[in-house]
């Protein structure tokens, strides 16, 4: 497991392990303190926009506890809480993003937070962002923000290293295109500690567990790309605040914006 500080000296290395490995976890990029503010301040906004809708796949067909497994979850929290737009600029975020793209521009494409519920909180099965929302130029990355700590047992993300140097791969597009012949000892659990920050690229193959724990599991997603990089489809036009600059410039002026 690659684990490397924010600070200057490190972010060439950082970069260098992203590269091979296809994903960096960044340890203490918030702080304790900050991290607890983040997951009472998602609690409450899960709670007063409850609209009711679970998104677990249905090729997630996991049962815990005897219990269907559910999962709660908002798509652009910075559009309901300024404290979520603020740490989208966040230099502590932006210059880990820019590294391992190897550019100083970042631009956001969409922002998802999700609160796996204690005991029943639902997995996600083996899958690539790729067929999501694929790029000319593949440069997209997500980076997962864990509000409080994530252990195998709260079903933290298990992700696969090197996957991403083999491209894309066929997904099923039943069930949500997952890939249902990953081999799962692939996988290794990237078990966190509030404050922790996970950076992958789209190519990168994942997965996450049940929670099985008595505590909630808390994250906020942040999908990010080159601004030079352009959408080869339509998927995912609808994200709000999708093409904001969160570092850097975009050198396109903004042009053939999808």
């Amino acid at each position: 497991m690659t684990t490397l500080s924010t600070a200057p000296a490190d972010l060439d290395a950082l970069a260098d392990s992203y590269d091979e490995q296809g994903y960096v976890l960044v340890k203490g990029l918030l702080t304790k303190e900050e991290a607890a503010e983040y997951r009472a301040r998602s609690h409450e906004l899960i709670s007063s926009l409850d609209r009711g809708d679970d998104p677990t796949w249905s090729s997630a067909s996991d049962v815990a506890m005897g219990q269907k497994t559910s999962l709660q979850h908002l798509h652009d929290a910075q559009f309901y809480d300024a404290a979520f737009t603020r740490l989208l600029t966040d230099p502590r975020f932006t210059s880990v993003a820019a590294a391992v793209m190897r550019t100083p521009n970042v631009q956001l494409h969409h922002t998802k937070m999700f609160i796996k519920p204690p005991e029943n909180g639902s997995p996600f099965p083996p899958h690539q962002d790729y067929p999501f929302f694929p790029h000319r130029n593949d440069s997209v990355g997500a980076a997962i923000f864990h509000f409080d700590d994530a252990p195998d047992l709260k079903g933290c993300v298990r992700v696969a290293p090197g996957s991403h140097k083999e491209g894309p791969r066929e997904h099923d597009p039943a069930g949500s295109y997952h890939l249902p012949d990953f081999p799962t000892d692939q996988l290794v659990p990237m078990e966190a500690e509030a404050g922790d920050v996970l950076f992958f690229t789209y190519f990168t193959v994942h997965s996450s567990g049940v929670n099985m724990s008595d505590e909630a599991r808390t994250t906020w997603l942040v999908q990010y790309r080159d601004p030079a990089d352009r959408p080869l489809t339509d998927q995912h036009k609808e994200s709000l605040g999708q093409g904001l600059i969160l570092a850097g410039t975009d050198p396109t002026g903004r042009a053939e914006q999808a």
